[in-house]
């Protein structure tokens, strides 16, 4: 199983993405949007992550208020997976529930504590160790 992590920076608006490999990726399922993890999973130590949506392998959006794992078709008025385009509108649509299973692929986080090092100096001695070979 391998998640791709989405890591947003709050504070300078940039975002990382980054994978999850097993064994780490199974300590992601589980877990519900809002919740915080460790940063080790996608390979920044000292860091705290919160989960803040992501998608399945078809597209389909997680939503907050959606209890579970599973897809199902909801009447929506806004938010994530549908954006209405005329005033008071509403839609029938599939969604995902909070909490990720293996049927997600996509993970989005946003940093909450910061590790001792800054997040460029953990992402790129990988590229540099490489050119310089």
């Amino acid at each position: 199983m391998v998640f791709k992590v989405v890591v947003a920076d709050p504070e300078t608006g940039k975002s990382y993405p980054l994978e999850a490999r097993e064994p780490d990726a199974r300590r992601l399922v589980g877990i519900r949007i809002g919740d915080k993890f460790d940063g080790v999973v996608v390979g920044l130590p000292g860091y705290e992550l919160q989960l803040t949506g992501g998608t399945d392998k078809d597209g389909f959006p997680m939503r907050p208020d959606i209890y579970g794992p599973g897809r199902t078709s909801v009447l929506l008025a806004g938010g994530s997976g549908f954006s209405p385009r005329r005033r008071g509108e509403r839609r029938r649509k599939r969604v995902r529930g909070s909490r990720i299973s293996d049927a997600i692929v996509q993970v989005n986080a946003k940093i909450v504590k910061r590790g001792e090092k800054p997040i460029e100096e953990l992402l790129v001695p990988k590229e540099a160790e490489a050119k310089a070979a």
